[in-house]
């Protein structure tokens, strides 16, 4: 991995991690098309995307460690559950697509269109405060 692609990625992964978007996509994307393969290249992206991670944390930190509302602690905890539970099933599944540029590609597209579907159904939303959110 040259320098110059390490600043690439690094320039995606600062631009997407924010966004609505997948920045584990676009930065394998990104991988793929610059040649760049092996152990080196995904260990710094797991390094990279834990530096961006670590920077929500450092900007909503009150948020993240306001331990009187234990109800957001319990909230995420609950909402993490599938994620795990679906990562834990599929992880082999997981690495094989994740080693493919055009399988993410179309993913991220189909993904894509779903958001694009959801926001349109869902105009009016009926949660508008953390507190409103029902653990159900």
């Amino acid at each position: 991995m040259s320098t110059l692609h390490a600043i690439i990625i690094a320039i995606i992964e600062g631009i997407t991690e924010f966004l609505p978007i997948s920045s584990t996509g676009h930065m394998a994307i990104a991988s793929a098309i610059m040649g760049d393969h092996g152990a080196f290249v995904e260990l710094f992206e797991i390094v990279i995307q834990f530096g961006a991670i670590l920077s929500v944390v450092v900007l909503y930190w009150r948020k993240f460690f306001d331990f009187k509302k234990i109800s957001f602690y319990i909230k995420l905890i609950i909402a993490i559950i599938p994620a795990l539970v679906f990562g834990a099933l599929f992880k082999k599944h997981i690495d094989e697509m994740l080693e493919k540029p055009m399988i993410i590609a179309v993913i991220m597209l189909l993904g894509g269109i779903v958001l694009l579907f959801v926001d349109k159904w869902f105009q009016k939303p009926a949660i508008d405060s953390e507190d409103s959110i029902t653990i159900k």
